[in-house]
């Protein structure tokens, strides 16, 4: 049986612009020529990330209805022509070497993280850079989290500690320390399966711009989500 996935908010988090922005600004540099994304959902990350030229991107996804949501951006001209849809998983897929593998979002859902990460390592060209962006912090774990199928929240240092021997860390970073209030206050308070249009816009609009002006004052030590990148040695 094909893996489906569960969650329901790939089109709410659609609508974030502005945090998409932010990320892409925060990994543009450790995206090459070639970019595996692992786990690529409705394309609306690729669609984000993958506006500089390329080579060649493939979106690898298990779900083939998300999948299949990709393919309705390429040919509506949202996404360009050197992207490509792939369904599967790194264990059922044959693929070759990448400059880039990229998880956003993703990691978490996999419950052998650190077999995963093996698995990618593989998939990188000598000099290559894994990209792994996931929400952080084990206790803003929620009912949201729960309900989309998150394994686990990762602090810094975790995230770290399962990424392969071959690879050399070069950027591990918590970003969106504001929108940290927000996760505490569904974790503490609202305990929501699932954020309302209205609160993701006003978390895009409002706190994703003051995130990014305060991010770099506090040194990226706070944040609702962490990122990493390593090199392939």
């Amino acid at each position: 049986m094909a893996p489906t996935y569960v969650g329901t908010e790939l089109d709410l988090f659609a609508r974030a612009r502005k945090w998409k922005a932010y990320l892409e600004a925060q990994v543009r540099t450790f995206l090459g020529p070639t970019v595996l994304e692992v786990g690529a959902g409705i394309g609306a990350t690729t669609e984000a990330l993958g506006r500089r030229p390329h080579k060649r991107w493939v979106c690898l996804e298990p779900d083939a209805q998300l999948a299949s949501e990709i393919v309705v951006r390429r040919r509506a001209g949202r996404l360009p022509d050197w992207v490509c849809v792939e369904i599967g998983t790194l264990d059922t897929v044959q693929l070759g070497t990448f400059d880039s593998v990229i998880y956003i979002d993703v990691l978490e859902h996999i419950e052998d993280d650190r077999a995963e990460l093996e698995r990618a390592a593989r998939h990188l060209t000598r000099g290559g850079q894994l990209v792994v962006l996931s929400p952080a912090h084990a206790w803003l774990y929620s009912p949201f989290d729960r309900a989309i199928g998150h394994c686990r929240r990762y602090s810094a240092r975790s995230l770290k500690a399962v990424a392969p021997a071959e690879l050399r860390l070069v950027r591990l970073r918590y970003l969106d320390a504001l929108g940290t209030l927000t996760s505490a206050a569904n974790r503490l308070f609202l305990t929501q399966r699932m954020p309302t249009p209205a609160q993701i816009a006003f978390w895009d609009g409002l706190m994703v711009p003051m995130s990014r002006v305060v991010d770099p004052l506090i040194g990226y030590g706070l944040g609702r989500s962490v990122l990493a990148v390593w090199q392939k040695l």
